[in-house]
């Protein structure tokens, strides 16, 4: 098996791969003909999540926490091993940012024993509560370094500072994407994030908690087309490295969103207003021209299709 630029029998690592978009990517993946390595600690990933996989010849779960080194020969990484949402990673704060440096350590090496081409999962929080809006690449970001979010975003930022290290000292083939907001199915429904906090709440009947005035803003991007980018990314010839934003640049507010959840749910909850959380970002929104110009891609999902169809899955999943 080899991997030029072509998934189809590729043996491709897909660590957090039973998780919200490692699972979708599994999926994707596995439609383009690969044979699929998921390597999960199931820490927030789900077993439910890849149970539909299971039964499939071509693809493989293990229980392995990515901070540990892996053993596997294959011919691709997608290292998307991270808690993503401020509840769970907030949880285990020192792990969080070992999970993302030594898992990053961890994978380099593996891919660099290999030579074999690696994705890094980054993050729009690299650019922390930005001081420029739409966010662009070249921007450096503006993050707090011992807040509580700082274990995610700086443990983010090093895992990038170490991409690129490999990248320029050993040639190792990279690819980093920064990924802004996603929703979709398979997100937990106790994870904090505001779009499966706001559905879950709606279906319940609960009142659904705004933090701060509800004007600060967020773009949504759905997770079908973020894998659909991630796929080409990984596409890309070895100038292409990124760091490539990837998300939606459709931006809303959080009070917009919350309505637009009363409505699709035909839910009676009300707003109830709390303080907001320390560091949380006012504005996020990616500026995509990178993506658009490299990988040419764009979002096509529009966030009311795309929160119609979350709101199904979490009513089967609450039912």
């Amino acid at each position: 098996m080899s991997f030029d630029r072509n998934y189809k029998d590729s043996r491709i690592l897909v660590t957090g791969g039973a998780g919200f978009i490692g699972s979708h990517l599994s999926e994707r993946l596995l439609a383009a003909g690969a044979e699929v390595v998921c390597a999960d600690n199931y820490f927030t990933g789900s077993r439910k999540n890849i149970a539909h996989l299971l039964s499939n010849p071509m693809f493989e779960a293990i229980r392995h926490d990515v901070t540990f080194p892996l053993y596997i020969e294959v011919d691709a990484i997608f290292n998307l091993a991270c808690p993503a949402s401020p509840i769970h990673y907030q949880r285990d704060p020192v792990q969080t940012t070992k999970t993302s440096v030594h898992g990053a350590i961890n994978m380099l090496g593996l891919a660099k024993r290999l030579r074999a081409p690696i994705f890094q999962a980054s993050t729009s929080e690299i650019y922390g509560d930005p001081l420029i809006h739409p966010q662009t690449e070249d921007y450096w970001g503006n993050v707090n370094p011992i807040g509580i979010r700082s274990c995610y975003d700086e443990g983010k930022r090093c895992a990038e500072t170490l991409f690129f290290d490999y990248w320029r000292q050993h040639s190792l083939p990279i690819k980093v994407a920064r990924i802004f907001n996603t929703y979709g199915p398979r997100m937990q429904p106790n994870d904090g994030r505001v779009v499966s906090s706001f559905i879950v709440q709606a279906l319940r009947g609960e009142p659904i908690t705004v933090f701060g005035d509800g004007g600060q803003s967020r773009s949504f991007c759905y997770v079908d087309d973020l894998v659909e980018a991630i796929t080409r990314l990984m596409l890309t010839g070895d100038d292409c490295t990124g760091p490539i934003n990837l998300g939606n640049n459709s931006e809303f507010t959080i009070l917009e969103l919350a309505e637009k959840v009363i409505s699709y749910t035909n839910s009676r909850s009300k707003l109830i207003f709390k303080p907001l959380p320390q560091d949380d970002p006012r504005q996020r929104q990616p500026d995509l021209s990178k993506a658009k110009a490299l990988l040419n891609w764009e979002p096509k999902v529009p966030l009311a299709d795309g929160l119609k169809e979350t709101i199904a899955y979490f009513k089967r999943t609450l039912d």
